[in-house]
């Protein structure tokens, strides 16, 4: 696979770029990359928000070129969860029911697992705060629990941590492992410097 907008002559060496790469259920991947090098542009080709890429992406061993809208559908609700950088909240509503808003679609996690998530991540007194009047880091972890409020075989999770100090890292790091591993899930996660901090991760240069 390889970004229309690159060149196979203009990229450096890449681990995933111009490789038979393959990311298996269960497993933690740990993508890097400098600024520019393509992260996001890979999670939106693995979660089928776009198509601008040379090369063949198979889930199963299926090509996701056949697949239409409705089949993309039932992947992103049944086995693909998703994080982008940009993040995707509404700022005008808050931290729980920008949560439960994405809950109440999927009916897959308890309210009171919810508000124990909260908790872990330090967020809980802000549960009640408009996210646009949360920090980026705030934001950040209030992300990360919207996306695992649903079933998924694999979680993609664009610089997810950028602006946690190392403890929250560790401590996001943990929740998201925990709920991977009782999924039997995989977990890729990119970084341009402050990397998810997964024990056992696979690291792959972009």
């Amino acid at each position: 696979m390889l970004p229309r907008v690159f060149s196979a002559e203009s990229i450096p060496f890449s681990e995933v770029w111009k490789s038979t790469l393959t990311f298996r259920r269960g497993c933690f991947y740990l993508v890097e990359a400098a600024s520019g090098g393509g992260k996001s542009s890979m999670c939106s080709f693995i979660y089928g928000a776009r198509r601008d890429f040379e090369g063949r992406l198979l889930f199963d061993g299926n090509d996701t070129e056949s697949l239409k809208i409705d089949q993309w559908q039932k992947l992103r609700r049944e086995s693909l969860a998703y994080l982008p950088q940009e993040l995707s909240l509404f700022p005008e509503l808050t931290a729980l029911q920008n949560i439960e808003l994405k809950n109440s679609l999927t009916g897959y996690v308890e309210k009171g697992r919810i508000e124990e998530w909260l908790h872990i991540l330090g967020i809980d007194s802000r549960r009640d705060y408009p996210v646009g009047r949360m920090s980026v880091g705030q934001q950040q972890r209030v992300g990360l629990i919207r996306a695992i409020c649903q079933p998924f075989d694999f979680i993609l999770l664009d610089e997810p941590v950028s602006h946690l100090d190392e403890e929250n890292n560790r401590i996001a790091a943990r929740m998201i492992m925990e709920e991977a591993r009782r999924q039997g899930a995989g977990v890729i996660s990119t970084s341009v410097g402050n990397p998810l901090l997964m024990e056992d991760a696979l690291s792959l240069k972009l």
